[in-house]
């Protein structure tokens, strides 16, 4: 997986959240003010940037995660999950005294699922984190981040890339209510987005895939891609004028969880091996497919050899 950047040290290094994933299935989701019975509560490690880095790492990617958590038992649990994958752990900050961040998933028959997402520790990586880091984001490819750390966190992490020339794969997730800061879209390369944050995030409320990514880069992404689900993904490269769509592949649905992660983390990983967008686009969406037909989030993740078509 080296490929041209074989000198650096990492193919990616995502900065973002480490959660403890706390997850009950249900024959179907709760309307407001209604209680429904669920399955027996499972404990996973998860969050967007871990997530990313247990995927790409579970690909043979030379993978390194940035985060922060607490000194409690959830916190153990981010870090044998990572560990587990195959990813980096040295650069994960321990506070003392900290809750490690928790998101508590409701996933229904159908596999889609409801999310809320407890910070904690999450809230305080900070922009100094990141500057100490500045050697170890040199010494990547790629830098993945999310928006599940504070936003000047995120900005930082964005300058010291420019600073370093080190790639930035950016998921806007959760999507902001109001404008995507511009500086974070234009240093997006590519933008990554699934339907719902497509639409809000360009403002396209009615509209094709093909208009959200075209939309997207005339607000400063370099690169876009749209995920879409089962249906594959929309890739439009720096310089194109159209978009390519990418075809989905055959999957039986269990469970959504942290499909979009694995995505990403995929597609951060080919990229570094030197992989043009739509051939990372292609591979990402085939590690997309794996991740849905087990439950979970980082336990779905599969290998290299697990990987179908």
């Amino acid at each position: 997986m080296n490929g041209k950047n074989a000198k650096k040290t990492y193919d990616v290094l995502v900065v973002g959240s480490a959660n403890a994933d706390l997850t009950v299935r249900v024959g179907r989701r709760p309307d407001a003010g209604e209680t429904v019975l669920g399955s027996d509560l499972v404990e996973s490690p998860g969050g967007k940037g871990a997530n990313q880095a247990a995927a790409a790492a579970r690909l043979g990617i030379r993978t390194a995660l940035l985060a922060k958590v607490g000194d409690d038992a959830y916190g153990e649990l981010v870090l044998a999950g990572q560990r587990a994958s195959g990813a980096e752990v040295r650069h994960v900050v321990v506070e003392k005294g900290a809750r490690t961040g928790t998101a508590m998933i409701v996933v229904g028959a159908d596999g889609d699922n409801s999310i809320v997402v407890s910070p904690g520790a999450n809230a305080h990586l900070s922009p100094a984190d990141v500057r100490a880091s500045r050697e170890v984001i040199a010494d990547s490819a790629v830098v993945s981040l999310q928006l599940e750390i504070p936003g000047e966190t995120v900005r930082e992490a964005v300058r010291v890339a420019a600073e370093t020339a080190t790639r930035v794969v950016f998921n806007p997730s959760p999507a902001p209510a109001g404008d995507l800061d511009p500086e974070l879209l234009a240093a997006a390369d590519p933008l990554v987005v699934n339907e719902h944050e497509a639409r809000l995030i360009s403002g396209l409320r009615q509209a094709e895939a093909h208009e959200w990514a075209g939309e997207l880069r005339k607000l400063g992404a370099r690169s876009v891609v749209v995920t879409l689900g089962g249906r594959g993904a929309l890739v439009l490269d720096a310089g194109d004028d159209e978009s390519v769509p990418v075809p989905g592949v055959p999957a039986e649905v269990v469970d959504t969880t942290g499909a979009g992660d694995a995505f990403t983390g995929a597609l951060a990983g080919r990229l570094a091996a030197g992989d043009s967008l739509l051939e990372a686009a292609r591979f990402a969406v085939r590690v997309g497919a794996a991740a849905v037909a087990r439950s979970g989030a980082q336990p779905s993740y599969p290998t290299l050899s697990e990987l179908p078509g």
